[in-house]
């Protein structure tokens, strides 16, 4: 079984590399072309787009990766039918049941790399190339992980600890210089949170205090509320929210804590964080669903064609259940685990349903 273990999960790797890399290929060449519209704008050039694809080509791999493991292992199957080895196989005494066992244990091993890819470089890879591109197309812009989110409005500095999805701003500094960049000493300000109003389109900070230096004191005026307008629009700090999958398990976690400690909808990020969960779970049921239709058929020189127009539109189905149950959980208030839990569960029963017809 060590030998018949090893050539499964050889042939079985094969395919999904040659299929990863057609669809990745694919992917990044149609991202390329999309990001030809946004070239001269700031100092997004031709170097800043090849940046962008780059660093979001880990986030492309994540999300076609259980549709890849499911037309390799399909066409990999499929290769040894027609060469008759699953025949020898069972003529040989070992069961489809040893069989399967085969293809799973090659199918732990993709889903550990999806989750490795999901857990640990697209969240860093994501965000890199957001906020670079960002950057580019807006250049007073400027956001750190652990600074916050700098901006610069003509002699005035404001920095915001926190950008809420809806858009509150908690934590926020103002710094105002004279024509001589020297910090005037009456122009410093800090305000608890800040939100906009669509009537005045102006920010009202809440409980700003502000900071006037004097020759031989420091005085803090009262906390009060007030309307600021700054070139800061909702529109610019949509490209700074945090996006769900940027975001490990581990950290959305601890951001779904925070946003209900603030009172926030935590529904997206929720359903982001059991997508997250399930991802590994996703990849071994689309290995598990190839394998009923290849000992269904039992095709030979004309299987293959046939099996990879079926793992296409069978990984296409799943993709589409994943990603339309998940916005249908987040518009009509479904819990976020049903939404997450549901695609992978039906498609799961499926392939146990045609397990049970090959037997």
């Amino acid at each position: 079984m060590k030998i018949l273990d090893l050539y499964i999960a050889k042939s079985v790797l094969s395919y999904t590399v040659l299929v990863l890399a057609v669809l990745l290929g694919l992917l990044t060449f149609v991202a390329f072309i999309d990001e030809f519209d946004r070239i001269g704008s700031g100092s997004y050039n031709l170097w800043e787009a090849s940046k962008y694809i780059f660093f979001t080509t880990p986030r492309r791999l994540y999300e076609i990766f259980p549709m890849t493991a499911l037309i390799g292992t399909l066409l990999a199957l499929s290769a040894m039918s027609a060469d008759s080895e699953l025949v020898v196989m069972r003529a040989s005494g070992v069961s489809i049941a040893q069989i399967v066992l085969s293809v799973m244990k090659i199918g732990a091993v993709l889903a550990v790399f999806s989750f490795v890819i999901g857990e640990f470089v697209t969240p860093v890879s994501e965000t890199k190339a957001q906020r670079d591109k960002a950057l580019a197309l807006q250049q007073n812009i400027n956001q750190e992980t652990t600074l916050g989110l700098w901006m610069r409005d003509k002699n005035i500095y404001v920095n915001v600890a926190e950008v809420l999805p809806d858009l509150t701003l908690l934590g926020i500094k103002i710094f105002e210089f004279d024509a001589g960049n020297r910090l005037k000493l009456n122009a410093i300000a800090h305000a608890q949170a800040g939100v906009y109003s669509p009537e005045e389109k102006k920010w009202e900070l809440k409980n700003l205090r502000q900071t006037v230096f004097t020759d031989n004191s420091v005085k803090t005026d009262k906390a009060k509320d007030v309307y600021w307008k700054t070139v800061l629009s909702p529109e610019i700090l949509n490209v700074f929210l945090i996006k769900p999958d940027q975001l490990s398990v581990w950290y959305l976690h601890r951001y779904i804590r925070h946003l209900r400690a603030n009172s926030q909808n935590t529904n997206i990020y929720e359903l982001a964080f059991w997508k997250k969960i399930l991802g590994p779970f996703s990849t071994l049921v689309m290995v598990l669903l190839a394998v009923p239709f290849v000992f269904r058929q039992q095709l030979r020189a004309a299987g293959m064609g046939q099996n990879l127009f079926l793992g296409v539109m069978l990984g296409l189905a799943f993709f589409l259940a994943s990603q339309g149950f998940g916005n249908l959980a987040l518009v009509y208030n479904i819990s976020p685990v049903l939404g997450a839990v549901l695609p992978t569960l039906v498609f799961f029963l499926f392939a146990m349903f045609m397990l049970r017809r090959v037997y």
